[in-house]
């Protein structure tokens, strides 16, 4: 198997990052903290991985990729939030080789702060970045009743059957 490369966003991906988007998010309006975000525009990096050939074909410059993962970020003066992270198969590294590419890209540019906000639902995202040393800075009660006003595509019920209720924001200072 082929290594997993990352690469930035190119303006030739935005369809394929809108319907990524619209199949894992629902759609490509992303709501954190009260403002919206339209993923599909966004900036971000995109993981990939070289197909495989079969035969003696001769390799070319350029191989066929198979899309893995996107991380699409959100970037205000010195700070960038990560507006979305999927990788589409789970524990193979694509999540980590993203925010890797993510946090060495801030360190070049100048950002002194990386954040992200998950719901009180998504366990697994919680121990995700809390093992990457991400740290939890603020629960926002009940913010998701304002973000539902903005995206009403947010469920009642998350992941497990609790109720999606609370915005948990996380962090890491560079």
């Amino acid at each position: 198997m082929s290594e997993i490369s990352i690469r930035p966003l190119e303006r030739s991906d935005r369809e394929w990052v809108a319907h990524f988007l619209d199949e894992t998010w629902g759609t490509t309006v992303i709501v954190s903290r009260g403002k919206t975000l339209y993923g599909h525009l966004l900036p971000g990096f995109m993981a990939e991985r070289a197909l495989e050939t079969a035969g003696d074909d001769a390799p070319t410059d350029d191989p066929p990729k198979r899309n893995l993962g996107l991380v699409t970020l959100s970037i205000v003066g010195d700070e960038c939030e990560f507006a979305t992270l999927n990788s589409l198969t789970e524990s193979e590294g694509i999540g980590s080789a993203l925010v890797t590419a993510v946090e060495h890209w801030a360190l070049e540019a100048g950002i002194k702060r990386l954040w992200l906000v998950t719901t009180n639902d998504n366990l697994a995202a919680l121990k995700f970045w809390q093992k990457r040393d991400y740290e939890l800075v603020a629960v926002h009660r009940n913010a998701i009743a304002a973000a539902r006003r903005i995206k009403p595509q947010i469920p009642i019920t998350g992941i497990d059957g609790i109720i999606i209720r609370d915005e948990i924001e996380l962090e890491k200072l560079l």
